[in-house]
């Protein structure tokens, strides 16, 4: 073997070991996490902003390393299939086909891969500085691929390089959120409460108030001894004042100044002194999200406000608490009042009153209800079989068994439901 063979050989090895490099980089810098380097970006780690730099350009980023790649390949293989060519004639052909691809395969693609993707982040803080150069200096020529690569799709309504829209943004987000699993009750609970902060910009306050049924309502004409009592032994510490009918709201009495108010006239007290007391009702539309809700109490600094319809009835109240409730799950406190909700029987299936929410349900038991419909058990029900259904009827509605339990005048209060997991094959009736 000659001196030029020798050189030629070792030269082979270094386009191979080239080619190793730009594949392990690009399966690095494409599988290496925005996220981690991100933080690590925030802590000063100059090489992860290298890479966030080079994420932006994603294009370039990619072109020059498959340039770069695909000049080392091809040079080897050019010098392996002369050098084989002298050896063995027109048979060198095929062996140096045959020997390079397994050279490349193997040492130049599979096994820096192989490495890369399972030590991704390392890897790319480490190539990033190099490939940043490579980047820059091939720059004309990649722009200059890139420009000609849109030309030639361009006549097949084809455009490249479109950003992620809000849309898929938050869908991806979202994704990201569901592949966050682990063992511990804390990752299902972070889990939840990541879901339920990005959907507060789609669910209305009418999704989580308390309905105007269930609300304490004072009447501003009743004596002020009825009043009092009914203000004191309410479990809640701000109460809606009306007169005439429970839509005509004139006030909101908070506990704390009746307290100190009654401690200052010795429990003597008129209704005038009561309605002195009371704030100025915030009046809101059924339609706001929750999203601009909150920052509504962050902005006025009050835990309380009135839900009212496009014709300005009353529909119930909405208060910090069931907005924050939305995010981190049920509050309760000594002074809560029980109400039905979800029981698990030993069988599998779940008694639930038709007044829980079905966001509640999708939230506890990572169901998928559709709720854009229907608010409540109840609504599903109703909204899907078209009719008010009788005690004992069955109903199969996105996989999900329902059977009807109760019903309280033209009103579902409670029904069976067994999850697509333990649902039978049955008619539906």
């Amino acid at each position: 073997m000659t001196l030029v063979d020798t050189a030629i050989l070792l030269a082979i090895l270094v386009l191979l070991l080239f080619s190793a490099f730009f594949s392990g980089s690009e399966t690095a810098l494409t599988a290496a996490s925005r996220q981690r380097l991100h933080q690590l970006a925030k802590q000063g780690n100059a090489r992860a902003q290298v890479v966030l730099d080079l994420f932006d350009r994603k294009d370039r980023l990619i072109g020059a390393i498959l340039l770069g790649n695909n000049v080392v390949n091809i040079l080897a293989s050019v010098l392996a299939t002369y050098t084989l060519l002298i050896f063995f004639g027109d048979a060198g052909v095929a062996y140096a086909t045959l020997i390079m691809t397994l050279l490349i395969v193997i040492f130049s693609e599979v096994l820096p891969k192989t490495y890369a993707i399972g030590n991704a982040d390392r890897v790319a803080l480490a190539v990033a500085p190099i490939i940043k150069i490579l980047v820059f200096v091939l720059s004309p020529l990649t722009h200059s691929i890139q420009l000609l690569v849109r030309l030639s799709v361009r006549p097949f309504g084809i455009r490249l390089g479109d950003e992620l829209g809000l849309t898929q943004s938050e869908e991806e987000l979202r994704g990201a959120i569901d592949l966050h699993a682990g063992p511990d009750p804390e990752v299902r609970h972070e889990r939840l409460m990541l879901r339920s902060i990005l959907d507060l910009d789609d669910v209305a306050v009418e999704d989580v108030m308390t309905h105007r049924r269930n609300v304490t309502l004072i009447n501003a004409d009743d004596p002020i001894e009825a009043a009092l009592d009914q203000a004191l032994t309410s479990p809640y510490t701000r109460i809606p004042i009306y007169r005439n009918e429970p839509d005509n709201i004139i006030g909101i009495l908070h506990a704390k100044p009746l307290l100190r108010e009654l401690r200052a006239k010795n429990m003597e007290m008129t209704t005038d002194d009561l309605l002195a007391l009371t704030a100025k009702p915030w009046f809101i539309p059924e339609t706001t999200t929750l999203l601009d809700q909150l920052e509504a109490f962050r902005e006025r600094r009050e835990h309380f406000s009135i839900v009212i319809d496009e014709y300005g009835a009353t529909m119930g109240i909405v208060t910090l608490e069931d907005i924050l409730e939305e995010i981190v799950g049920s509050i309760e406190d000594e002074q809560d009042i029980a109400v039905p909700g979800a029981r698990r029987q030993t069988d599998g299936s779940y008694v639930i009153a038709g007044s829980v929410t079905l966001r509640d349900l999708n939230r506890e038991f990572e169901w998928a209800l559709p709720d854009d419909a229907a608010s409540t058990l109840a609504g599903l029900i109703l909204h899907e079989a078209r009719r008010i259904p009788e005690p004992g009827q069955l109903f199969t509605f996105y996989g999900f068994r329902f059977e009807i339990l109760r019903r309280q005048r033209n009103q579902v209060s409670s029904i069976r439901v067994r999850p697509p997991e333990k649902a039978e094959a049955e008619d539906v009736f």
